[in-house]
């Protein structure tokens, strides 16, 4: 449960910080705007390419879930 809140309390934020940037105007704080993981609301480790934690990504591109993702091997 304290994860979804997190998840949802920081998409609310991100959606006003983006929404005030489009405005023009300065927001107050925007240091306290952060990336969080879609999947596992994991903020640490987060890849901003995928929009997921490294956790995630190497699940998904392990099972071969992310198309032109291969596992490297040599």
């Amino acid at each position: 449960m304290a994860r979804t809140a997190l998840k949802n309390k920081q998409r609310w934020q991100l959606e006003a910080f983006l929404r005030a940037k489009a405005e023009g105007r300065k927001v107050k704080f925007p240091t306290r705007v952060y990336n969080r993981c879609q999947l596992c609301g994991r903020n640490h480790g987060y890849m901003r390419f995928f929009g997921i934690c490294r956790i995630c990504f190497r699940e998904l591109a392990s099972n071969g879930d992310m198309p032109g993702v291969t596992k490297s091997s040599w």
